[in-house]
């Protein structure tokens, strides 16, 4: 049965009359090599008109539409490097709504605008000390579950021992991800870490497997560092404590998850950087237990499990057959991979969007219950903390390759957007 989506861009694209003598600054926006359509932007600001305000209106070519302004996150901090200054910089995101490949839009923001309750902004609601829900007008598109860990008992140290974000459907009914129990109870929604983890506190030698999480290790959300709400993007940015087998930490994560407001799907990215406390530290693993990771609903592996397939840049591939490394040495490196599968009467598919920035060889791993991603080896130091970015697009219906690339390359290769 196909549903049809409701406009998630409601509130976002309409006219608004500003007074002439509130503050513009210019910018430019070239498509670069791609068609683009309904693309998220973002442009880095230096503009002391920019600090305090949260709405802006754009013009772009007489096409008038509401932007966003927020703080730097993770990504532009680690694009800028030196030259990011937090205190004076901002970043404004909007949606752009059409622009031809090797075609440019001058334009011009307009500060100043006063508060409005779009109806399609996102917000944040908390269950303290369990969940907080990253609604968009009254759809929910994201939970992250941060529960503290419980040694009361077995069952609930797999409950608690390490964080994630659970992912809703495209209308927001209910999760497409799973949670604990179930086949592979390690495995949860969106979620991050790695198995094989080497590091030495005070010459002595130790190991953490924080996939697993089986002797005493956890992930451990320590508190929320920064909460963006508006009606184009929602983005919380966590700080979480990795610990090691004696319950103590050995790195600090910051892991930042934005939602953005766009028709016909659910878009969320991923960013993350994690520091060490105790000098050197040594990632590694294998496919199936470590990296960035999607994990489907428990009803995938108990009903429907025979009618998923993955999309490739290389084809679409047959249910039954799936690509693992090293087993598929090439399966290594991909720009995207999609899971195609079924819950309820619907099918769904899931883009897993990688950068190329992101270290390398990215291993990846396939399977028909719904658990899908890559890994990497990578050693961290004072000096080299590692910072990761993916984008997740999930729709209703079956993709095409060039639908796929689509998202790709908005994501990897966005339009150019600079102040003028």
């Amino acid at each position: 049965m196909k549903i049809a989506l409701h406009p998630l861009l409601f509130g976002v694209f309409f006219l608004v009359s500003v007074p002439t003598s509130q503050a513009q600054i210019g910018i430019e926006i070239q498509s670069g090599e791609h068609d683009r359509i309904g693309t998220p932007v973002k442009v880095i600001l230096d503009a002391k008109e920019a600090l305090e305000a949260s709405r802006a209106k754009i013009n772009l070519n007489g096409k008038e539409i509401y932007g966003q302004l927020c703080e730097l996150g993770l990504v532009s901090l680690r694009e800028l490097g030196d030259e990011a200054d937090a205190a004076s910089q901002r970043e404004l995101h909007f949606i752009l709504p059409k622009l031809p490949a090797g075609q440019k839009f001058n334009g011009t923001v307009t500060f100043g605008l006063p508060d409005q309750a779009d109806k399609t902004r996102f917000r944040f609601e908390d269950e303290e000390g369990l969940s907080t829900d990253l609604i968009l007008g009254d759809r929910p598109v994201m939970r992250y579950m941060y529960e503290t860990l419980d040694t009361s008992s077995q069952q609930r140290i797999g409950e608690t021992y390490k964080v994630y974000h659970h992912v809703y459907d495209p209308h927001g009914k209910g999760f497409v991800t799973k949670g604990p129990g179930g086949l592979f109870p390690h495995h949860r929604g969106l979620f991050y870490g790695f198995n094989k983890i080497s590091y030495s506190v005070d010459g002595q030698a130790m190991t953490a497997d924080v996939w697993h999480c089986r002797s005493g290790e956890s992930q451990a959300h320590v508190k929320v560092h920064s909460e963006v709400t508006g009606n184009v993007l929602g983005r919380h940015r966590l700080e979480i404590d990795w610990k090691g087998k004696n319950g103590q930490p050995f790195a600090t994560e910051w892991r930042e998850l934005s939602a953005y407001n766009v028709e016909g799907g659910v878009m969320i990215e991923f960013a993350s950087k994690l520091e060490t406390l105790v000098g050197e530290i040594t990632l590694a693993g294998d496919p199936q237990h470590a990296g960035f990771q999607f994990r489907g609903s428990q009803e995938i592996p108990d009903k429907t499990a025979s009618q998923t397939y993955y999309v490739r840049p290389d084809g679409k591939g047959e249910p039954g057959a799936f690509r693992n490394w090293p087993g598929n040495k090439d399966h290594v490196n991909l720009r995207w991979n999609a899971l195609c599968f079924v819950l309820g009467e619907e099918r769904l598919t899931c883009c897993y969007l990688d950068h190329p920035e992101n270290p390398k060889e990215a291993r990846f791993s396939e399977r028909n219950y719904g658990r899908f991603g890559s890994y990497f080896e990578y050693t961290v130091d004072e000096d080299n903390p590692l910072q990761l970015n993916y984008r997740i697009w999930l729709q209703y219906e079956e993709m095409t390759i060039e639908g796929i690339d689509k998202y790709s390359q908005d994501f990897v290769t966005p339009p150019t957007a600079l102040q003028k």
